[in-house]
């Protein structure tokens, strides 16, 4: 775990801090996104990481040691480090770039050699680049060895500064894939400085926004579109953003979170008041402790000839639930293939937590084009 504690950088030609009382904690194991527009001091927090640039007061520990404790030149060697130019020395082959690291180190040959073959493999390149200069390579082909060169000494934190913003868009796209896949097998602590909006959500496990200087606010990609902190994330993140993720949109964000209920013990006589007076034609019958029992439509009490029987005795279960953390894109599935009006949601516990109705989902989903429509954007 990386640790900044009230981290502030000045240099001596400014008299205002670059950056501003910086608390934030970078989990181990998990890529965190730094983001934010030009000169915000997302990449000098990186650097300072490293030490390549010196903190001015406040602290920065790994895992509970202060970084100013250990030697710059061995903390950086058990440091992966991807910039965008890919900082790659062109008078090297491509396997001497990846080994040079290792080699300082001291490790044996074979050993070096195997795991050159190795990273080769894990960013998707024939060893036959091996033997070639840098500039016989694309800037993907680049990349991918610069990635393949911060990963040579196993290192348990990667420090990432825009590695994929002079790419295609295509390339950058497969780059970010490779990238998540990789965090997927290999759980390093990754932190990834980028402008981009769309790859922080799309990559981060924690988005750290900055704007000059200031930690505006840090949480998950879903947390932040859901609860932006202020004026200024919601701009920089966008209003709409969150539809281009409806997998972050829950049950829980768009059901009613106190539908009708009834006892399971009420008469069907006392629950038809209650509906009536609710102007509704189903209820959903819940035990004592909140449990879910069933639903009961007006219909089905109307055929009953004894209404003082308890409406426990009637309620049947739906075809379908959701859990509170499901997505919206389940939920329109299941509305697709069963045409279910009501979906109520259970929790782990079995309890009622809410209901989603099918005007519900269509209010949810007309949303985003009103708006559009508001932001000038139809």
């Amino acid at each position: 775990m990386i640790q900044f504690d009230h981290v502030f950088k000045t240099y001596r030609n400014s008299e205002e801090a670059v950056i501003k009382d910086v608390c934030m904690t970078l989990p181990s194991g998990q890529i965190t996104v730094l983001i934010g527009p030009s000169g915000c001091g997302k990449t000098t927090c990186l650097k300072m990481i490293n030490r390549l640039i010196k903190i001015s007061s406040g602290t920065i520990t790994i895992d509970g040691d202060d970084i100013l404790s250990r030697d710059p030149i061995d903390l950086r060697r058990n440091m992966g480090y991807v910039i965008q130019q890919t900082g790659l020395f062109p008078h090297m082959t491509i396997r001497e770039n990846i080994e040079i690291i290792p080699q300082l180190q001291r490790q044996e040959k074979t050993a070096i050699t195997r795991r050159t073959s190795e990273l080769m493999e894990m960013v998707g390149l024939d060893e036959a680049f091996l033997d070639r200069y840098p500039t016989q390579l694309s800037g993907g082909q680049l990349q991918r060895v610069g990635v393949a060169r911060a990963f040579a000494t196993d290192p348990e934190i990667i420090l990432m500064d825009e590695p994929f913003s002079a790419l295609d868009p295509i390339t950058r796209t497969q780059l970010q894939d490779e990238l998540i896949s990789l965090q997927h097998q290999l759980n390093k602590t990754i932190v990834f400085v980028t402008h981009d909006m769309d790859e922080a959500i799309k990559i981060a496990d924690q988005i750290c926004i900055l704007n000059r200087g200031v930690l505006v606010q840090s949480g998950t990609p879903e947390a932040i579109m859901k609860n932006p902190a202020d004026d200024y994330v919601r701009q920089f993140v966008g209003r709409n953003r969150i539809w281009s993720r409806p997998e972050f949109i829950r049950a829980r964000d768009i059901m009613l979170q106190d539908p009708l209920t009834a006892p399971k013990e009420l008469s069907l006589y006392k629950t038809m008041d209650l509906m009536r007076g609710c102007s509704v034609n189903s209820v959903l019958v819940v035990d004592a402790r909140h449990h879910f029992a069933g639903i009961v439509r007006a219909q089905d009490i109307r055929r009953q000839t004894d209404l003082n029987q308890p409406v426990g005795s009637l309620a049947v279960m739906p075809a379908v639930w959701a859990t509170p953390d499901e997505n919206i894109l389940s939920l329109l599935a299941k509305v697709k293939q069963t045409q279910a009006a009501l979906i109520p949601v259970i929790d782990d516990q079995q309890q009622l937590a809410g209901l989603i109705t099918s005007s519900s989902l269509i209010t949810t989903l007309s949303q985003q084009y009103i708006n559009f429509e508001e932001a000038g954007l139809s």
